[in-house]
C-alpha cells in the first residue's frame, strides 16, 4: 500500500504552466510554414513566386488531416520492431482523453500531438525549394500524401518514439536535426536526381525577384524556430529548455557572420541573401545539438555550420543537380553538421550526461550520431527517389516545357504574384496620360 501511495504521488500532474508554453510554442512552430513560403518565394523568379508560396501552403492541409487519421499512431503509438509504432487509440485521436498526460510529461497528449504535427507540417514543405519552377501541383500534393506516410511518420518514430532504434540506440536529436532536416535534405536530393533540371540550369539568370521577401521569412523562420527548439523539451522545469533557446539564439547569430565573412572573402560582398541563408544554417545545426552544448558550443556550431554551408551550397554547380533554393546545401548539410559535432560539444552538462569528445567522452557518442544521420539519410535518399520515381511514371511530376519556360504560376494556379497592368500601375497610367499630355502639347502648340 505504501508503494502504492508513492507512485501515486510521483505520478506526474497537468502543468497550466508547461501547457500553456506549448501552445505558444506549437503555434510559433506553425508560423515557420509561412515564413518558409516568404523565404522561398522571395528566392524564386516571379514567374514561380505563388506556386512557391503554395507548395509549403498545402503541406498545412494535407498533413494536417493525414497526422489525425493515422499519422500521430504510426509516429508515436507502441512500437513495433523499431521501425514504426502504432496504436488504435491514437487513429483519428479518438481513444484520447482531453486531460490524459503525454508518456511522464505534465501536458496533455492532445498538446504533444499538436506540437509534434507542426514538425510534421514543415518538413515535407522544406523539401519543396529544391523543386522550384517544374513539378505539378497535384503531383507534389501527392507527393506529400506518400512521403510523410513512408518517410515522415516512421523517421519520426525511430528519433523520438519510443523504442524507435534510433531513440533505443541514443542518438541524440533534440529537435529534429535528422527526423526533419536530413530527412527533408536528403528526400529533395532524391527527387531531383528523378526529375532533372530546369530549363536554363547554369544558362539562364535565376535571380531571387525579391530580397525583402527572403529577409522577412528568414525573419519568420528565426522567431518560430524558438518555439521549434525549445519547445521540444516540453516544458522548462529543469532549464534544458532555456539552455535551448539561449544556443538558439547564439548559433544562429554565430552562422550568419561566418557565412557573411565567407561570402565576402570568396566573393567580395555581404550579400542579404547570405544573411539570411548564413541564419537558417545557424538554425539547423544548433536544432539538433543545441540542448546538448554551452552557449561557446553554439558559437562554434554555428560557425562552422556557416561555413560548410556556405561552401555546399556551390556544389549543385559542380556535381551538375539542380537544388534550386540549396535546400540540400543548408537543411541536408547543416543537419549533418549539428547532429556530428554532438560528439565533439556535448558537455554531459545539458539534456543528458552525455559528454562529447572535446568534454572527455571520447568517440562513443560521436559513433551513435554517425548512425543516426546516416541511416535517415540513406533511407529518406532512395524511399524519395522512388516514390518520385513513380509519381513521374504514373501522372506525370514535371510541367511540360513551354509552362516552364512561361511561368508556372498561371498554367497551375490561374493567378500572378503581382499585377503590374491593373488600374494604378505605373505603366497602365502611363499609357493612359500619354495621348492626354500630347493633346495638351497639341494644345499649347496651337
Amino acid at each position: 500500500m505504501a508503494s502504492a501511495i508513492t507512485l501515486a504521488a510521483d505520478a506526474p500532474t497537468l502543468s497550466a504552466a508547461n501547457t500553456g508554453f506549448m501552445l505558444i510554442c506549437s503555434a510559433l512552430v506553425l508560423i515557420m510554414t509561412p515564413g518558409l513560403a516568404f523565404f522561398y518565394g522571395g528566392m524564386v523568379r516571379v514567374k514561380s513566386t505563388l506556386n512557391m508560396l503554395m507548395m509549403s501552403f498545402i503541406s498545412m492541409g494535407i498533413v494536417t488531416i493525414l497526422w489525425v487519421l493515422y499519422g500521430f499512431s504510426l509516429a508515436f503509438g507502441t512500437d513495433s520492431g523499431s521501425v514504426v509504432g502504432w496504436s488504435s487509440d491514437y487513429v483519428g485521436l479518438s481513444g484520447i482523453g482531453k486531460m490524459e498526460l503525454w508518456d511522464g510529461y505534465t501536458i496533455p497528449v492532445f498538446v504533444f500531438a499538436v506540437f509534434q504535427l507542426m514538425f510534421a507540417i514543415i518538413t515535407p514543405a522544406l523539401i519543396s525549394g529544391a523543386l522550384a519552377d517544374r513539378v505539378k501541383f497535384t503531383a507534389w500534393a501527392l507527393f506529400i500524401t506518400l512521403w510523410v506516410t513512408v518517410v515522415y511518420f516512421p523517421v519520426a518514430h525511430w528519433v523520438w518514439g519510443t523504442g524507435g532504434w534510433a531513440f533505443e540506440l541514443g542518438v541524440i536529436d533534440f529537435a529534429g536535426g535528422t527526423a526533419v532536416h536530413i530527412n527533408a535534405g536528403a528526400a529533395a536530393l532524391g527527387v531531383i536526381l528523378v526529375i532533372g533540371k530546369r530549363v536554363g540550369f547554369k544558362k539562364d539568370p535565376m535571380r531571387p525577384h525579391s530580397l525583402p521577401l527572403v529577409m522577412l521569412g528568414a525573419g519568420l523562420l528565426w522567431f518560430g524556430w524558438f518555439g521549434f527548439n525549445a519547445g521540444s523539451w516540453l516544458g522548462n522545469d529543469d532549464g534544458v529548455g532555456a539552455l535551448m533557446f539561449v544556443n538558439t539564439q547564439v548559433a544562429t547569430a554565430a552562422a550568419m557572420l561566418a557565412w557573411l565573412a565567407y561570402e565576402k572573402i570568396r566573393h567580395g560582398a555581404f550579400t542579404t541573401l547570405g544573411a539570411a541563408s548564413g541564419a537558417v544554417a545557424g538554425l539547423v545545426a544548433v536544432t539538433p545539438s543545441g540542448g546538448a552544448i554551452s552557449p561557446l558550443g553554439a558559437i562554434a556550431v554555428g560557425a562552422i555550420a556557416g561555413v560548410l554551408c556556405a561552401m555546399a551550397v556551390g556544389l549543385k554547380y559542380k556535381f551538375g543537380y539542380d537544388d534550386s533554393l540549396d535546400v540540400v546545401g543548408v537543411h541536408l548539410v547543416g543537419g549533418v553538421v549539428g547532429s556530428l559535432l554532438i560528439g565533439f560539444f556535448a558537455t554531459g552538462g545539458g539534456q543528458s550526461d552525455v559528454a562529447g569528445l572535446f568534454y572527455g567522452g571520447g568517440l562513443d557518442q560521436f559513433w551513435k550520431q554517425c548512425a543516426g544521420v546516416f541511416g535517415v539519410l540513406a533511407y529518406s535518399l532512395v524511399a524519395s527517389a522512388v516514390l518520385a520515381f513513380l509519381i513521374d511514371k504514373t501522372i506525370g511530376m514535371r510541367v511540360p516545357e513551354d509552362v516552364e519556360i512561361a511561368g508556372i504560376d498561371q498554367a497551375e494556379h490561374a493567378e500572378t504574384a503581382y499585377d503590374f497592368s491593373g488600374a494604378g500601375g505605373g505603366a497602365a497610367r502611363t499609357a493612359a496620360a500619354a495621348p492626354a499630355a500630347g493633346s495638351a502639347s497639341k494644345k499649347v502648340d496651337a
